[in-house]
């Protein structure tokens, strides 16, 4: 293993070491001296991470990776700091992502730190999700764009704890507008739909903006 891909895996592994603290921080009763502990580790750390350079994060592979291709059926984000689908985001819903199709099919199971209404997640992390998948479905078009709008409608209280699907498309595109709908689903039942439109641009463009 080069030093590259190294600390890429030390990058993933302690993402998801903060996912699972901040879940269990919130999750779990824990002591004072406990809390206390881990806020002066925690601090510590920041203490040393701050003082070193600023990191680059390599823009234009970014963009490449964002277009490329995905393979029917199961398949790895290749964008690890991506805020909600990459493996070391302190942020991330620790994705299973599938292709089937031209469809996008993201299960997750939604955690403590996730919790807004009791046992319910908030509905902003809802909203993320459906950002973050529909944004593949731009890789499979091979096609840059932003979010121009997302509306979301809450069918139901969407739950912490249990399995979900959130499964998105495309509806149709008109001139550089892309429609897009989504569902996520609690089994059998849909708990929230979405829709989409994204605005595209040339990859030319993309890529420039990417270096700044």
């Amino acid at each position: 293993m080069s030093d590259v891909d190294a600390i890429l895996e030390a990058r993933a592994r302690a993402g998801q070491a903060i996912r699972d603290i901040g879940h269990a921080f919130i999750g779990r009763h824990a002591t004072l001296e406990q809390i206390e502990r881990l806020a002066t580790v925690l601090e510590g750390i920041g203490a040393e991470l701050w003082p070193a350079d600023p990191r680059s994060r390599d823009q234009h592979p970014f963009a490449e990776r964002q277009l490329e291709d995905y393979p029917q059926g199961r398949f790895e984000p290749r964008f690890d700091d991506r805020p909600v689908s990459g493996r070391s985001s302190p942020w991330g819903l620790d994705l299973r992502l599938h292709r089937h199709g031209d469809e996008i099919d993201a299960r997750v199971t939604l955690r403590s730190a996730h919790e807004g209404a009791p046992n319910r997640s908030h509905g902003g992390i809802v909203a993320a999700l459906f950002d973050d998948v529909y944004g593949f479905v731009l890789a499979l078009l091979a096609q840059p764009g932003f979010t121009g709008e997302l509306g979301i409608r809450y069918v139901a209280g969407v739950p912490i704890g249990v399995p979900l699907e959130c499964r998105v498309r495309m509806d149709r595109q008109e001139g550089r507008k892309l429609y897009m709908t989504g569902e996520l689903r609690d089994g059998d039942t849909v708990v929230a739909r979405s829709t989409a439109t994204f605005i595209t641009i040339p990859r030319e463009l993309f890529y420039r903006a990417q270096e700044g």
